[in-house]
């Protein structure tokens, strides 16, 4: 019996033709927006995961509170100096502590300017290797900066591209920084960090002579001895620069951020994300349920005759409630299953214009079936529920009203 209820509500959605599809287009939006979107943002937090994993499970970053938007320690109100250098490096489990400066800068090349990152290398050798290995910085073209380098500069895989500049900037070549010449050594491979693909590396005295920094830092990034000590350490740093500072709890003008804040914030802003997509997409599956209703009360008018029909012929009000129920259900799972297809099609897609543009594969597509599965369900969930009341109203005519038409 259920397989002849089937067939026949197949065969009037069949017939219905453009009128279904049209029907089922809330649904496909609600359900292509779910499944993209969702499954492109737990790649992408896959990949941040996968970034902190391997790189900074021992460093904590030292910053001062800012008071604006800009480069780290660029908008802060007291900038941390060597003092506050020699105090972290006395504090137990800090194995090495750089101080690092990060500022904009003035690049002038084929008489076309633009603004860049600009990030110092250290003076001693263990802070460079720290550094590198951090930003897993390998060159494509020329050679890494040393401690000993001057004048010289490592650019980020960005300045290959000549549309900027509109000509090649290649090994030799002088880039004019804030009305100084410098030399490029280097040119980086393509990093997961997009920041690092567009910066400019130079030695840290060369940075300060040109932008005539003294005594000031805009973050401190520390290696502890081991990762487990790592939340011990922090608290550690944040007691002592309190203390030095004369700063209440709660009062601190600095923050000392672990991988675990970091995740968190990450985790944080990627859920946020997921809730508005998630709320997007209700109100296109209400739309699409809408409309389910609204086509299956018109099928119910057209059909008035037919249903007469079956019922003087035999069938009994619950016959009628099944098909028309079957039939909106088809209607919702019909469309859950085509947004899915549709979904990740758009998140395959999306995902490979980011590779091609951005040059590294970091908003990658992961296919969870659970998720999948739940989305069409829950559009299969939906249709029955919006043919509830049409099917109730066919189920309840009259067999000499229905015949009348």
């Amino acid at each position: 019996m259920i397989r002849d209820y089937l067939f026949l509500s197949f065969d009037n959605l069949k017939h219905r033709g453009i009128r279904s599809w049209l029907t089922m287009l809330g649904i496909f939006i609600g359900i292509a927006a779910v499944v993209a979107l969702i499954s492109l943002g737990q790649g992408l937090q896959q990949a941040v995961l996968g970034q902190f994993d391997a790189l900074s499970a021992d460093r904590l970053i030292i910053q001062n509170a800012e008071t604006g938007f800009g480069p780290p320690g660029s908008t802060a109100v007291k900038k941390l100096n060597d003092h506050d250098l020699e105090l972290i490096k006395r504090v137990p489990g800090v194995e090495i502590a750089v101080p690092r400066l990060i500022r904009m800068g003035k690049v002038e090349y084929n008489k076309v300017a633009s603004f860049k990152y600009m990030g110092d290398l250290p003076d001693d050798k263990s802070k460079v290797d720290m550094l590198y290995e951090t930003m897993n910085a390998k060159p494509v073209e020329g050679r890494l900066l040393t401690s000993d380098d001057r004048g010289k500069i490592v650019l980020g895989n960005d300045f290959l591209n000549q549309k900027e500049f509109g000509k090649k900037i290649t090994i030799g070549t002088k880039l004019n920084i804030n009305g100084k010449d410098f030399e490029v050594a280097g040119i980086l491979g393509k990093l997961n960090n997009i920041i690092f693909n567009s910066v400019i590396i130079m030695p840290t005295k060369d940075m300060k002579d040109l932008l005539n920094i003294g005594d000031e830092w805009d973050t401190i990034a520390v290696k502890v001895v081991s990762k487990d000590r790592v939340e011990q350490v922090a608290r550690d740093i944040e007691e002592k620069m309190r203390r030095d500072r004369n700063l209440n709890i709660g009062e601190e003008d600095f923050t000392v951020q672990t991988p675990n804040q970091a995740l968190s914030a990450v985790n944080t802003i990627l859920n946020i994300v997921n809730l508005i997509v998630i709320g997007i997409a209700a109100i296109s599956l209400i739309v699409g349920g809408i409309g389910i209703m609204n086509t299956m009360y018109t099928s119910v008018l057209e059909r008035k005759r037919e249903i007469g029909i079956m019922k003087a012929v035999g069938a009994k009000n619950s016959d009628i409630l099944t098909i028309f129920l079957i039939e909106s259900g088809l209607l919702g799972l019909t469309g859950g299953v085509v947004g899915a297809i549709i979904g990740l099609a758009l998140a395959f897609g999306a995902s490979a214009t980011a590779a091609y543009f951005i040059g590294i594969n970091l908003l990658k597509v992961t296919i969870s079936y659970p998720l999948l599965i739940s989305a069409v369900l829950f559009s299969l969930i939906i249709g029955a529920i919006s043919g509830i009341l049409p099917a109730k109203q066919a189920s309840q005519l009259k067999p000499v009203e229905a015949l009348r038409g």
